[in-house]
């Protein structure tokens, strides 16, 4: 197991809390990759734990799709697959589309102002080309165009997608050639809902998740060429 990854310690958390969320954090940036084992031994000394914590973390994570049991093998990161990212795009896909539109309704002055900011931030954080960066800056940016739907129901729905979005969010960061669409994207999104063109809002949402659904479908693809290869 070669990943890279610490525990940071937190004085407001249980210790499976702090368990949890850095494996779970060590699956979404990669740092632990799909197919790899997770064992509990290895991970408790890595971390300075007991395996209670450990195994507790890995159920939780197992809940959220992103650890899978195998029969006689244990633990596993779950694989990145087309059919669990079209999934979940397909819903986030009608859901952004929505909180565009009603955001065209319903922003609010300050609101403007701080999705302005945002989307200069994410223009800034895409040069710097770190990945958790841009990533960070692209959940700023949509957060605000939720929330200002003042749909709670909808907020909530997103807000369940939201680990699940960032997986693939940050496979689709890492792919640097698409930095300047992402910023564009952004901009498109912006412009549309600060005039409130509902229509275009919505198309430039739906936009932004396809071309991150044809980005990262050739990034698992190739993954699984050059895979083939090796065997």
């Amino acid at each position: 197991m070669g990943a890279d990854f610490e525990m940071t310690m937190n004085e407001f958390l249980p210790l499976r809390d702090v368990v949890f969320n850095t494996l779970r954090k060590a699956i979404l940036t990669g740092e632990l990759k799909p197919g790899e084992r997770l064992m509990e031994i290895h991970l408790a000394n890595r971390l300075g734990v007991s395996r209670t914590p450990i195994r507790e973390a890995i159920r939780k994570l197992e809940l959220e799709g992103l650890v899978i049991m195998i029969p006689r093998r244990g633990a596993e990161v779950a694989q990145i697959t087309e059919k669990s990212l079209k999934d979940v795009l397909e819903v986030r896909r009608a859901l952004d589309a929505l909180c565009a539109e009603l955001a065209c309704e319903r922003i609010s002055e300050e609101e403007k102002r701080k999705l302005k900011q945002a989307c200069d931030q994410f223009r800034h954080a895409a040069v710097t080309g770190d990945a958790a960066t841009i990533a960070a800056a692209d959940v700023a940016f949509h957060d605000i165009i939720v929330l200002a739907t003042g749909n709670e129901r909808l907020i909530q729905l997103i807000n369940n997608l939201s680990e699940q979005m960032y997986r693939y969010r940050f496979e689709y960061i890492k792919d640097e050639s698409r930095h300047d669409n992402l910023v564009q994207e952004h901009r498109m999104i912006y412009d549309s809902i600060i005039r409130g063109e509902k229509k275009k809002a919505a198309e430039a949402a739906r936009l932004h998740i396809d071309n991150q659904e044809k980005s990262v479908i050739r990034q698992i693809r190739l993954e699984q060429e050059n895979s083939g290869r090796k065997k």
